[in-house]
């Protein structure tokens, strides 16, 4: 979709702090992020909403969102992630993307009510999306 700005990045038109890229999706750093390494993942294909994925594709998009999950904590030292979505309400792009935010026993997030951290420079979010890509690419081994 010639305006969305996931599909620019996807495309590569758009500019982002790329951590990684599978056939399911791509993932990179959340602009305004609820805590530093904050990724968003989105299917390549224009897709509105996770009911709108297709059934063929969910195995392929969920299996990149899990080993990006793995990655986040394991490259930046949290304790866990929050995984969600937005279906349309607070959807800020209205273009499916699953959040993936490390977490870590007493950070202050508590229910919907989320802080914003920015990143000190465009080298530091660079170095967050280098590190939780570097683990993921070293997660995602053929399946077989």
């Amino acid at each position: 979709m010639a305006d969305c700005v996931f599909c620019g990045i996807v495309a590569g038109s758009v500019p982002a702090f790329l951590v990684a890229s599978s056939p399911a999706g791509v993932a990179f750093l959340d602009i305004r992020p609820v805590f530093k390494g904050h990724v968003l993942i989105v299917p390549r294909p224009h897709i509105v909403q996770l009911i709108d994925l297709p059934a063929a594709d969910l195995s392929g998009y969920f299996r990149f969102v899990q080993l990006i999950a793995a990655a986040v904590p394991a490259a930046l030292g949290s304790q866990g992630t929050f995984v969600a979505e937005n279906n349309i309400v607070s959807q800020s792009v209205p273009h499916l993307h699953t959040h993936v935010v490390p977490r870590t026993k007493g950070d202050g997030l508590r229910g919907f009510f989320w802080p914003r951290h920015k990143y000190a420079s465009d080298e530091e979010a660079l170095d967050h999306a280098s590190r939780i890509g570097d683990e993921y690419r070293s997660l995602a081994l053929p399946e077989g």
